[in-house]
């Protein structure tokens, strides 16, 4: 197993402030936290807010030197459902890899698990648990919730 094996790739969808950048650095921190190494950026040019942009965070047990964009996710993170059909948000995804995907009607995804059956799907209301917990749409927070929960990438235990 090359070291590049053990590194977990992780890239994020959204529009401009929506917090998809803000969600890469969270899980960089945490991942911080449990002394891992670790790379988060943003991809995106002279984009207005709601265009849609992504972000990255790479995360290991052991000190890599990647510093490219993710091509190939373990995880694929999707804030914002009207991507999907618009973007192709399964790009690159590991076979096996994770999907998780702020929605309130499951059958949003239904072409999406036909494309990739060996792909796991969590679907999360992250707007109405934002809405809920915040009073706002900031669905960044609830869809890493959604992430931790689902995958162990980083303990729910880190205190921030």
């Amino acid at each position: 197993m090359s070291s590049l094996d053990k590194i977990t790739d992780i890239r994020f969808h959204g529009r401009g402030g929506q917090g998809v950048m803000t969600c890469s650095y969270l899980i960089c921190e945490a991942a911080l936290l449990e002394d891992k190494f670790f790379h988060g950026f943003p991809s995106f040019g002279p984009e207005r807010a709601g265009a849609p942009i992504a972000a990255f965070a790479r995360i290991s047990d052991e000190r890599f030197w990647v510093k490219s964009e993710v091509y190939e996710p373990n995880y694929v993170i999707c804030q914002d459902p009207t991507l999907i059909g618009k973007i192709d948000i399964l790009a690159g995804l590991k076979k096996g890899g994770t999907v998780i995907i702020n929605v309130q009607d499951d059958a949003v995804v239904e072409e999406l698990k036909k494309k990739r059956p060996d792909a796991k799907f969590g679907l999360v209301d992250a707007t109405k648990i934002a809405m809920e917990e915040i009073g706002r749409p900031a669905t960044n927070t609830a869809v890493l919730g959604a992430l931790i929960k689902m995958t162990g990438v980083i303990s729910m235990e880190v205190n921030f």
